[in-house]
């Protein structure tokens, strides 16, 4: 062998060392999350990827399904979700103390870009609104489930059930309204909301301030695992500056 070739081959393979070496020292991280807070999320981890070269795996469910995923297999390294659902697994010793306020996420109304736009502007337009409209779409997870009961505190529900399609979450309740027809309003997360626009959706606006209902979401790292300091780290990281203006871009409120 040359000594030109020596030398290339020993610099090719040093190389590949370094590399395996980075790889090596890269590690993935394991998220278990609300659909909700996606986009405000994924940037957030992109961030942190950025910053850290470890890798952020994410799995979105809703708020039931979180629960049915960490009790059948929590193989996961942080898990973020209202803070009634943390407590409970913190309560069961499922959870790490660290914890990291994300922010929150409010309800907003949805028509296909081709429909007429409805009057949400008070309590009162909305009921109105609700009740002259040829069908209604929300899902059967937390958002659903507070809508169902606003309707019943307004005495539409009677009026409205039979008119009324539910999806599991947010994500099939907006494609459904954009292929929709006639006068039909879907409601939804804003943050989920905003993520359609682009595709044939209206965001008509978030629901009245005095009918609102704001949903916020804590991450909190798992109590064992093999990633736990790492786990510790991203929770951290989720509380800077950088990450919350980052949550705020994507329609999570402070």
């Amino acid at each position: 062998m040359s000594f030109c070739r020596f030398i290339r081959t020993v610099c090719i393979g040093a190389g590949l060392s370094m590399v395996l070496a980075g790889v090596a020292f890269a590690d993935e991280l394991k998220i278990l999350s609300a659909g909700a807070i996606e986009p405000g999320l994924k940037a957030a981890a992109g961030a942190f990827e950025k910053q850290t070269g470890h890798v952020i795996n994410i799995t979105f469910n809703t708020a039931p399904e979180l629960k049915k995923r960490m009790d059948s297999n929590p193989a996961f390294d942080v898990m973020i979700a209202p803070p009634a659902v943390i407590s409970d697994f913190a309560a069961a010793g499922k959870l790490a103390t660290a914890r990291a306020a994300l922010g929150r996420v409010g309800l907003g109304v949805a028509v296909r870009d081709s429909a007429p736009v409805p009057d949400v502007s008070t309590a009162e337009a909305f009921k109105a609104s609700v009740m002259a409209a040829d069908s209604l779409v929300f899902n059967r997870a937390s958002t659903g489930l507070y809508l169902e009961n606003l309707l019943k505190k307004m005495d539409s529900y009677a009026q409205t059930e039979s008119k009324t399609t539910r999806y599991p979450d947010g994500a099939s309740v907006l494609e459904h309204v954009i292929k929709g027809r006639g006068r039909e309003v879907g409601f939804a997360a804003m943050t989920e909301i905003l993520l359609y626009t682009s595709k044939g959706l209206t965001l008509v606006g978030p629901l009245p301030a005095a009918i609102q209902n704001y949903t916020p979401y804590t991450a909190a790292p798992l109590a064992s695992g093999a990633n736990q300091a790492l786990a510790q780290e991203f929770v951290s990281f989720l509380s800077e500056p950088a990450a919350k203006t980052l949550f705020v871009a994507a329609g999570i409120t402070d």
